[in-house]
């Protein structure tokens, strides 16, 4: 860690222990400790200090994980134990990671898992209007009026969606690209025009694809990809999200 003082939050976060709003959930709930006391939300962390979450040590973890991961239906994003489907026990990956966002769980597709915080919210944050690609199949036909709809903006959750590309991939299939991940989009977005969604899968995450992997299969992102991925960040926020956000972030797509 910086010799600098950091937010408990974000050494937890950093250390790969949880997300920030995971960590402030703990803390909140007494199972943080820095020293001999018990932390409190927005307490700093200075050089040599001791943090302990859940009575062990933390270890700030000093490898940068990312990985590209094929998550199958079924399978649930979250870090929750309490979930017999969780993705983390699904991917049983030697080191503590956490997804960047979320597939519903009858979604399939790309899926970004790290033990960096401030990489999560940096993507994810809505504001930052970075892309993501869907190929999506529907239980009629896919008409020209419909994809004017899909592109042009579609009034769910009390707002309207921003504009986006698609395309039509097939009969009864399309491709979108999305710079948001409200509650459900792109269901939601098809409901609105009377179309069910049959089968969803993610392809890609900004400069991150899904070609070439399994089912069920992860693999790290390569050196190049996340030079890239990481210039497309510059000047990106990492603020953390409201209350409002998070919830409307809890089911992408």
């Amino acid at each position: 860690m910086d010799e600098e003082k950091v937010r408990i939050n974000k050494y937890l976060s950093t250390a790969g222990v949880c997300s920030r709003r995971e960590a402030d959930r703990q803390i909140a709930a007494g199972n943080v400790r820095i020293g001999e006391r018990t932390a409190q939300i927005g307490d700093m962390v200075g050089a040599g200090e001791s943090v302990y979450f859940q009575g062990r040590l933390v270890e700030p973890e000093e490898e940068r994980i990312l990985l590209a991961v094929y998550k199958p239906k079924g399978i649930v994003c979250t870090t929750q134990k309490k979930e017999k489907h969780n993705i983390v026990d699904f991917l049983n990956y030697p080191k503590r990671i956490y997804p960047v966002g979320r597939l519903d769980k009858q979604s399939e597709g790309l899926l970004l898992m790290t033990n960096e915080g401030d990489f999560v919210n940096k993507i994810m944050r809505s504001g930052n209007y970075h892309e993501k690609e869907y190929l999506v199949t529907v239980d009629q036909d896919v008409t020209d009026q419909f994809l004017r709809g899909m592109a042009g903006g579609v009034p769910i959750l009390d707002t309207v969606t921003r504009k986006c590309g698609v395309w039509r991939t097939g009969k009864r299939s399309f491709r979108i690209v999305l710079t948001q991940g409200l509650n459900r989009q792109i269901r939601r977005m098809c409901e609105y025009f009377g179309y069910r969604v049959v089968s969803l899968k993610r392809v890609r995450i900004m400069n991150i694809y899904l070609d070439g992997l399994a089912e069920g299969a992860y693999r790290k992102v390569a050196l190049h990809e996340l030079e890239e991925l990481e210039r497309m960040l510059e000047g990106s926020s990492n603020n953390s999200f409201t209350n409002t956000n998070q919830q409307l972030w809890e089911e992408e797509e």
